[in-house]
């Protein structure tokens, strides 16, 4: 089968079109939290949350942090309409997808359409992350939690950041993680990724949430018959 893929990760303004014509709400909304890092949080805020992940305490759950709030009720996505759309579960995403008349992708479609038709390669452009010094795509940098020094020019980029890979779709790596349709395994079918290990920023890196888990560095992308 065929497929094709948004060349972007929906952006803030693209789900505030859907969200206008639908009036859906997220489930971050109906929570009324969502999970932030804890270095993009403002002092003021920081200061009510009394509760943090026990086993990644840098992750901390922040009352009023939602999509058009990305790092709580002090913030706003006024200036990020051309950012990735965050804080989104993989429930949010399908509702998008569907509104669309699209889909999520299946994980091998993610990783075939994410290598941009490379074999054998961690990246979309080959095996170097930095080849000759250039930034191809946006990560952390520096000394995790403690700071991101944004030496790529972002703490989070645009979705039409960076150079696309050669199936011209963007930032199929680093950025955000992207919800695809598949429950986690680490067992596949012939067809899907065999890879159950996560190395952050390769095409084949992977990780798993529950469908209503939602966070600061969660977004999507859609696909299409």
């Amino acid at each position: 089968m065929t497929f094709t893929f948004d060349v972007y990760e929906a952006s803030n303004a693209e789900f505030a079109r859907f969200v206008k014509a639908t009036d859906y709400r997220t489930e971050a909304e109906n929570f009324k939290n969502s999970f932030v890092l804890e270095t993009l949080i403002s002092e003021q805020t920081l200061s009510k949350i009394t509760q943090q992940v026990a086993s990644s305490p840098w992750w901390l759950p922040v009352d009023g942090a939602d999509w058009l709030h990305p790092e709580g009720p002090d913030s706003n996505i006024s200036k990020r309409l051309d950012h990735p759309v965050l804080h989104v579960s993989w429930n949010d995403a399908k509702a998008f997808c569907e509104w669309g008349g699209k889909r999520l992708p299946s994980e091998a479609e993610w990783e075939k359409a994410s290598r941009g038709g490379l074999e054998n390669r961690l990246f979309p452009w080959g095996n170097k992350l930095m080849p000759k010094g250039k930034h191809m795509v946006n990560i952390w940098q520096g000394e995790f939690p403690k700071g991101n020094s944004a030496e790529d020019g972002f703490q989070l980029a645009p979705v039409d950041s960076f150079e696309p890979n050669k199936l011209g779709l963007y930032n199929t790596v680093g950025n955000v993680w992207e919800w695809v349709e598949d429950w986690y395994s680490t067992r596949h079918t012939s067809d899907a990724v065999q890879s159950p290990f996560c190395y952050r920023y390769r095409c084949a890196a992977r990780s798993e949430n529950s469908p209503d888990s939602s966070s600061s560095n969660l977004g999507f992308r859609c696909a299409a018959d």
